[in-house]
């Protein structure tokens, strides 16, 4: 780990003031951050410790929706009542992933803005566009296993790691920003990057904002669930993950709010596929569609070409399980 100031915020125009300087990074859990300092990946030359700023209340808003302070700890927010009682998929996709202790620790704003696990991303002996924009991507022609199979480029392959992100993703909800220029929201499904031409982009965030808060939205019907497909039943990575709302009214499908981990640079969500199942009766021949449509596009890179098959077993497990439908 290479030396860096550390200077303690008071506020959160404290904080930006504080941050107002070249290679300066905010810290709040730091679950992520040191582990990327510690491998040098990440070398900021000071750290502004943001935990004295606030921003940790979880509470209602004005429509009945739910508001996520983005320093509220990922067991604050699994075991919120308000979360287990009506954003239930947010609860389990955080319980999916990490340990106690790092749940006690990581936040809801640090989870959004974790950094891929990507093995050359993380040893900087190693070709890593995101890394050093210009060296090269090893995963491609290297060990893929855990990489994507949608939404990939020439640049970069890399997956977005993280759990509560993709049910966030299937909640529809937004971020609120912050800086020293005023406010803005952005859906959560707009907030991450596709790797494109720009891999070291990981999401919208500009230089001096900061998360504030996610807000969730009135709570829907429909049966919500999280699934983590991983190579051991704890502490790693999904494989594939889904994170769905689905709601019947009669035979129909009413409702089919669907988001992805563990395939993409982001967590993927593909609104076509809600198009395709509301409407329909449920049966394996329109869920076999509903997988044609989602993998259309993907693309194995060898040792993750399993990924595909994968991702469509486990949506058709998903939705069997959602409407009742045998497997």
């Amino acid at each position: 780990m290479r030396p860096f100031d550390y200077q303690r915020a008071d506020g959160l125009t404290h904080a930006g003031q504080l941050a107002d300087a070249d290679e300066a990074a905010y810290i709040a859990g730091g679950t992520n951050l040191l582990d990327l300092m510690k491998l040098q990946v990440e070398t900021p030359r000071r750290l502004v410790d943001i935990n004295k700023v606030g921003m940790r209340e979880i509470e209602q808003t004005d429509d009945g929706g739910l508001r996520i302070g983005a320093l509220a700890t990922n067991t604050a927010t699994a075991s919120h009542d308000l979360v287990r009682r009506n954003y239930p998929v947010l609860a389990r996709a955080i319980l999916a992933g990490a340990t106690q202790q790092l749940r006690n620790r990581a936040t809801t704003g640090g989870n959004l803005c974790q950094r891929t696990r990507c093995y050359y991303f993380t040893n900087i002996d190693q070709p890593c566009n995101k890394r050093e924009p210009g060296s090269g991507c090893g995963a491609i022609q290297g060990i893929a296993r855990l990489h994507a199979i949608l939404g990939t480029s020439s640049q970069c392959i890399a997956t977005y790691p993280g759990d509560m992100a993709v049910a966030l993703s299937a909640l529809d909800a937004k971020v609120e920003i912050a800086s020293e220029s005023g406010e803005r929201t952005v859906p959560v499904r707009d907030f991450h990057c596709l790797p494109g031409d720009t891999p070291w982009r990981d999401n919208v965030l500009e230089a001096g904002e900061i998360i504030t808060s996610v807000v969730l939205p009135p709570p829907v019907a429909g049966r919500q669930s999280y699934r983590k497909v991983r190579e051991r039943s704890s502490y790693a990575f999904a494989l594939v993950s889904i994170a769905s709302i689905v709601e019947m009214e009669g035979d129909m499908i009413a409702r089919a709010d669907l988001a992805f981990g563990g395939v993409a640079h982001i967590p993927w969500h593909d609104e076509r596929l809600s198009n395709l199942l509301v409407g329909q009766a449920p049966d394996r021949k329109l869920f076999d569609k509903a997988a044609d449509l989602l993998l259309e596009d993907a693309q194995g890179y060898g040792e993750n070409d399993f990924k595909i098959p994968l991702a469509r077993r486990t949506l058709h497990a998903v939705l069997s399980e959602a409407t009742g439908v045998d497997q």
